[in-house]
Parts: C-alpha cells; sequence; structure tokens
C-alpha cells in the first residue's frame, strides 16, 4: 500500500525542513539590527529582503511557524506508519519516543544553536526562501495572523503599531564600550566622553588662573 522506502526519505526530508524553518526563526529574531539597517543603507539587496521580513514579524512568524508545525506533524503522521510497518502497534509509543528526540536534536536543538552563532548568515539564506513562502502561502499566513492579533488586541496589544525602540544614553555607551576590535580605540574613548558631557559642568573644564600660562596682550 505504502511505498517505504519513498517514506523514509521523506521523513529525513521533513526533518530538515522543520530545522530550516527552526533556524531561520532564531536567526531573523537574533540579527543585529543596527547592523542591518547599516547594510541597508548601503544598498545590500539581501539585508533589504531580511529588512522588509522583520518590518512584520507577525507574518514571518506565520509563515515560519506554519512550515515548521506541517512538517513535524507530516513528520510525526509517517513515523507512526512506519513505526506500525516494522513493529506492529507496540511501536507506537518507540517511534514517539525515538522521533522526538530525533526532532529535538536535528530539527531545534542543533538548527537553533548554529543559527544563535551565525544568525547574520542563516537570515540571509533563509531570507529569500521565507519571501517566496510567504507570497505562496499568504492567503493562509493572513487568516493565522488576523486570528492571533484580534486575540492580542483582547490584552491591548496591537502589532500594527508596534516599533523598536530607540537605544538609550546608557545602552549606547554600552554598545560602544564592547566594540573592543572593532573600532580604534582614541575613537572609542572620544566617544564615551562625548557621551559623559551632559554630566559635565563649566567648573570641571575650567583651568584656575593661577594656572593659566598668558602673557598681557599690551606687553
Amino acid at each position: 500500500m505504502f511505498n517505504y522506502e519513498f517514506l523514509w526519505a521523506l521523513l529525513v526530508v521533513l526533518i530538515l525542513i522543520s530545522g530550516f524553518f527552526s533556524s531561520s526563526e532564531t536567526g531573523m529574531m537574533s540579527i543585529n539590527r543596527y547592523r542591518l539597517r547599516n547594510e541597508v543603507r548601503k544598498g545590500d539587496r539581501r539585508a533589504k529582503r531580511v529588512a522588509m521580513l522583520l518590518s512584520r514579524p507577525d507574518r514571518l512568524l506565520g509563515v515560519i511557524l506554519l512550515g515548521n508545525t506541517f512538517a513535524n506533524i507530516l513528520a510525526s503522521a509517517i513515523a507512526t506508519i512506519l513505526a506500525v510497518h516494522y513493529f506492529g502497534e507496540s511501536g507506537l509509543i518507540f517511534s514517539t519516543i525515538v522521533l522526538t528526540i530525533i526532532v529535538l536534536i536535528f530539527a531545534e536543538t542543533a538548527p537553533k544553536t548554529m543559527a544563535a552563532l551565525y544568525p547574520r548568515r542563516v537570515a540571509f539564506f533563509a531570507s529569500n526562501t521565507l519571501k517566496i513562502l510567504l507570497k505562496v502561502l499568504y492567503p493562509l499566513v493572513w487568516v493565522i495572523n488576523i486570528t492571533a492579533n484580534a486575540i492580542l488586541k483582547l490584552f491591548r496589544i496591537n502589532v500594527a503599531t508596534l516599533q523598536h525602540e530607540p537605544l538609550s544614553v546608557d545602552e549606547f555607551r554600552t554598545l560602544v564600550s564592547e566594540s573592543t576590535g572593532k573600532i580604534n580605540a582614541n575613537y572609542q574613548s572620544m566617544l564615551l566622553r562625548i557621551l559623559d558631557l551632559e554630566g559635565v559642568t563649566v567648573e570641571n573644564i575650567m583651568v584656575p588662573r593661577a594656572d593659566v600660562c598668558a602673557i598681557d596682550l599690551h606687553d
């Protein structure tokens, strides 16, 4: 009734697909937004594509979770068919345990860890596929988003008005402090001193008259 060799191959493909969506989610959400904006200003097409997808995170997450959920559920169904074929009904528990371990390792933990370490590479790699899938699956994604956003509105969360918060002075100071090795040390020190200017008074920068080296203008 079933081509079991094909089902084994399809199971492997589905696990890989699930891993792709898992890594895409982590990579997209972990990418450095400020570096991304800088690359967008420089005209990088991949950066523009990622920025476009991130402009509506509800739609992006909708298509990612839709693909990931579909792949995992179909993989579970195929694993059940294979378990029943080879081990009978007693194989259902075995297949559930084995598939859970495989999914956790190869479709969740490993892909997400890789994406957390290299978010830019993963996001750029996945962006074109996600853009195509978003266009193809848009009606279904739209229905899912409308429903989810309606639920969020019950908690007074409006997805359409959410914006990224700008950096505060303290956050920018931390960012500059942690950029050691990426910018010149003198520039780094200068930027940090500029940030401290708001707390500097005239008294702090004045030179006492007794310490001033000067000549009389009449001389």
